[in-house]
This record gives C-alpha cells, sequence and structure tokens, in this order.
C-alpha cells in the first residue's frame, strides 16, 4: 500500500463524493483519481522513472493536489518547495534533492526557470496553465487521455517525500520519508483528531508545508473526507469560506488566529459548522487561544506541537488538556516516544530545563545527501530536535525556547517564549519577538520587536513596567524596537536571525 492507495480505493467506495473544491474547480471521487491517473500516465510518457525526484513549486490550488498524487502513482519522490522562495533560493533544493522534473504555476515560471539554470539534471518544467517558453511543457501537453491506474508498482518502502525545513538559522535540509512513514503521521492525526468520512477540511496554511500536507489533506483523502483548497490566505475570505462551506476541521498557525481577530465584524460569520481547530508551527499565546476559542464557538482546540523531522510530530494538547494544561506543548502522539534529556541523554527531572528527543514511526529516514547532518541530528535512534523544553510529573511538556535562540544575560539563561507571552499578554501588542543583542555589561541583554495592534504608540517605560509585574528583574526587556511586521518563514515561524542582523547593523525603527 502507499499513499495514493486511498485515492484509488475511495473513487471505487463513493466515487459521486466530493473530493477536492478549489475556487470554481469542484471533483468527485472519481473525477479527481481520473485526472491524477492522466497525469501520472503522462509522467510515465516523458520517461520519468520510479524514484525519480519532482519538484512541487505551486501555491494552494487543486492542480497542487492533482501533481502531487500523480507523481506519487508514477512512483515519483515529490520535493514540495516553498513558493515565495527566490531563485538562488529554489535552485539550492532543485539541485540538493536531485529533481529531474518540476511543476510550476504560470506567474512562477520565471522564478524557476532563473532557479533551474545550469541545473543538467532536471529534464522538465511542466507549467500550469500553459507555458510561452518552447522548451517548457504546458500542462495540457502533458496530461494523458489514459485514465487507466498506472501499472507501476509503488510499495510502502519507496521514498515519497523530500520535506525541506523551513531555513530558521540556515540552509534549508531535506527530510526524507517514505510512504510508510506519511501513513503512519496519517493514521496518528486521524485518531488524534478523530477525523471520519464525513468531515469538511479547509486548507488554507500552505500546502508545501509538512502540517497542511500531512496532517490534513493526506489524512482528508485517507478517509474520504472532502477537501476546500484556498489559494491564499485572507482573514475575511477564510471566514467566509468556512461558512460558505460547512468546514468542520480548520488549522492555522497563531497568526492567522490573530489575523481573524482583527476582522472588524468577525463575530458575524456563522462558524458553527467547525467541530476541532488545530493550531502549531508556532508558539501561540493562551491569551490567543482562548480569544480564538470565542470567535469559533468551541472549546474543541487541539495545540500541534511537532516538527518536520518528525513528519511532523511530536506533542500535542487536547481540548480537555487546554483547561488545566494551557500554554503546554502536551504529551506524545500516537506512535511516537518523547523525552526531556541533558546534555549526557539522560533524563530531566520535573521542571528542568533540557532538549526535547523524540522517537518514533513517524520520524525520517534522514536528510537526504546529508549524512553528517543526519548522524549529529540523531543519538541511539532519538532524534534531537534542538528545542528546550521542561516536563512535568503528569509527562506534558512545554517548549521554552530553540537551542539557539536563547539569551544568556549576566550568567542567567532567559526564554525568550516566556517573555513573548508576557508582552503579548499587553492590550496593545499585537505579536512581539525578544531576541539577545550584545552587550557589554551583561553579555547579552534582551531586546524586544513590537509590533503594536493599530499602530498604537506604546512607551518602553510602559512596556517595562508591564514586564516587571509578571517577569524576573533579568528577563525584562532593556531595549524595545518597533516594526510594522514580524519576518516569518512560510509556516509562521519568526525568523529571529534576521532580527537579529538588523539589530547588529541599523536598529529596527
Amino acid at each position: 500500500m502507499n499513499l495514493a492507495t486511498s485515492l484509488t480505493i475511495n473513487a471505487n467506495r463513493h466515487p459521486d463524493k466530493m473530493c477536492i473544491t478549489c475556487e470554481d474547480r469542484s471533483y468527485s471521487y472519481k473525477e479527481f483519481n481520473e485526472k491524477v491517473n492522466r497525469m501520472a500516465n503522462g509522467l510515465a510518457a516523458l520517461n520519468l522513472k520510479k524514484g525519480d525526484k519532482i519538484g512541487l513549486f505551486m501555491k494552494n490550488s487543486d492542480h497542487f493536489a492533482i501533481a502531487l498524487y500523480a507523481s506519487w502513482k508514477a512512483g515519483l519522490t515529490v520535493v514540495p518547495i516553498n513558493f515565495r522562495l527566490s531563485a538562488i533560493e529554489t535552485h539550492y533544493i532543485l539541485e540538493q534533492s536531485d529533481c529531474v522534473a518540476v511543476f510550476c504555476d504560470e506567474n512562477l515560471e520565471e522564478t524557476v526557470t532563473k532557479a533551474g539554470d545550469e541545473l543538467q539534471e532536471l529534464k522538465h518544467f511542466i507549467v500550469h496553465p500553459s507555458s510561452s517558453n518552447e522548451s517548457h511543457l504546458s500542462w495540457d501537453n502533458v496530461i494523458s487521455n489514459d485514465s487507466s491506474e498506472p501499472a507501476i508498482l509503488v510499495l510502502n518502502t519507496d521514498d515519497a517525500e523530500i520535506l525541506y525545513t523551513s531555513g530558521t538559522t540556515g540552509k534549508p535540509k531535506g527530510a526524507l520519508f517514505d510512504h510508510q512513514r506519511i501513513m503512519n503521521v496519517n493514521m496518528a492525526f486521524i485518531m488524534l483528531k478523530r477525523l471520519n468520512a464525513e468531515d469538511k477540511l479547509l486548507h488554507v496554511a500552505p500546502l508545501f508545508h509538512s502540517a497542511q500536507l500531512n496532517l490534513f489533506l493526506t489524512p482528508a483523502i485517507m478517509l474520504g473526507a472532502s477537501s476546500v483548497i484556498q489559494r491564499d490566505f485572507h482573514p475575511v475570505t477564510t471566514l467566509q469560506a468556512i461558512e460558505d462551506n460547512g468546514i468542520t476541521i480548520f488549522f492555522g498557525v497563531p497568526a492567522m488566529y490573530n489575523a481573524m481577530l482583527q476582522v472588524p465584524n468577525s463575530d458575524n460569520y456563522n462558524l458553527s459548522s467547525i467541530r476541532a481547530c488545530g493550531y502549531g508551527a508556532a508558539p501561540m499565546a493562551p491569551a490567543l487561544v482562548e480569544k480564538s476559542m470565542e470567535l469559533f464557538g468551541t472549546e474543541q482546540f487541539y495545540n500541534l506541537c511537532g516538527l518536520t523531522e518528525a513528519g511532523p510530530g511530536g506533542v500535542f494538547l487536547s481540548p480537555d488538556d487546554h483547561k488545566t494544561k494551557l500554554g503546554a506543548g502536551g504529551t506524545a502522539m500516537f506512535f511516537t516516544n518523547i523525552r526531556v534529556v541533558n546534555e549526557q541523554m539522560e533524563d530531566v527531572k520535573p521542571g528542568e530545563i533540557g532538549e526535547f528527543v523524540i522517537k518514533g514511526e513517524t520520524v525520517m529516514k534522514e536528510y537526504y545527501r546529508k549524512p553528517e547532518e543526519t548522524q549529529k541530528t540523531f543519538s541511539d535512534g532519538w532524534l534531537l530536535t534542538g528545542d528546550l523544553a521542561t516536563i512535568d510529573v503528569d509527562g506534558y511538556i512545554t517548549i521554552v525556547d530553540r537551542k539557539k535562540d536563547m539569551i544568556i544575560s549576566g550568567g542567567e539563561n532567559v526564554y525568550s517564549v516566556e517573555v513573548e507571552q508576557v508582552l503579548n499578554s499587553h492590550p496593545l501588542v499585537l505579536e512581539a519577538a525578544t531576541i539577545g543583542v550584545p552587550d557589554e555589561k551583561w553579555g547579552e541583554m534582551v531586546a524586544a520587536i513590537i509590533v503594536s495592534k493599530n499602530k498604537e504608540q506604546i512607551s518602553d517605560e510602559d512596556l517595562q513596567q508591564f514586564c516587571r509585574e509578571r517577569l524576573a528583574g533579568y528577563k525584562v526587556p532593556k531595549k524595545f524596537f518597533f516594526s510594522d511586521v514580524l519576518p516569518r518563514n512560510a509556516s509562521g515561524k519568526v525568523l529571529k536571525y534576521q532580527l537579529r542582523e538588523s539589530l547588529n547593523g541599523e536598529p529596527v525603527t
């Protein structure tokens, strides 16, 4: 069995049920499966062979989903790529992953063309809907008239995905997964979220990211549920899509929930169809979780705290746990073992800070073509996440910082997440990020970058007083900088290395 097998099964079980809707296009399971088969047979006609790597440089769409499942049916390994990357960054991924073909949207073709320059192994550029470049292929020139199931044996042990990490600290690395590992992720999430075939899922977060792809889209198709795909996130259109389509399952990064709460008449939308919401990819302040519960009219919220290298997998906080453990990451997801350890890989005591490590059936095989990085990332089978965390007596883990983001001021460890949660609770703060900046006296001082609500003016003195009432003195930011936005990657993580670079040069103003 492989990831595409369930699509074929569901096309036979309930051919007329809605599978995918995007904009004004809708496909039943039978129609979607036939489209996928036609593209898979078209890929085979290009002499793409089992095990070849194919890039997906596309925005969210039904065509992304068709390209994804067609590639799997053709026995290819898919490489989803962040469509916001520059040509230089995309070139690195296409080259490092050994891609021999790439799908792209027409409006992204220029970037991919530049990215593919001098890549001798990259033979095919498949452009949707069409290309004016004579050396490229238009979608309709590749898709075959043959809608029969491809005669290609794809095993659960065959490679399925190379997922590139966020690159928050440098060049991204490609986490390699076979079909079975991703199916384990699917099954774990189906059990965790109690998904069923009657659910309708809205896909707004980028599908090139492992969370939306492997926790929501592929489980939906595995179950025979229905999916609505939005090309872009906008808070108003997202709220409207939930109302119009009777969406039951929603996932968003914290910045999305924050944006929806800023819509002036957000409480006028009918969101009663929602039965469960998920959030993740970045820490979400407890106050923001509570406000989001009010907006959606449900307490059925799940914190999904995982990482790309685990499929994604890690820990989750159930709706019931939100009542007593709000702010924690949670306990182990299914098929997963977790620990918090010191430098000697010994379990820390409850309340002590150590590194969060994970072992399980959803963890990547390796970093593709990076044996040294792979070796450094595993210790006796445990994946070293680079996240600092505590674990309580009940086994609940709370992430306190990235190892590389911890601030050491005057010999004291300051964990940025703790400071940010306090700042984010200020009534005039939309969002905040904290970093360490060099200081002659303390080694590092805590600095905060603030995005205020509606560009309200907030004094440094007001923010410092607010923090002093809630934090130890050494944790209180010594400097505040203000910005219209925080730099983020596609998964919603703040790019703190960019903030550090900015403050080591000209300060943010």
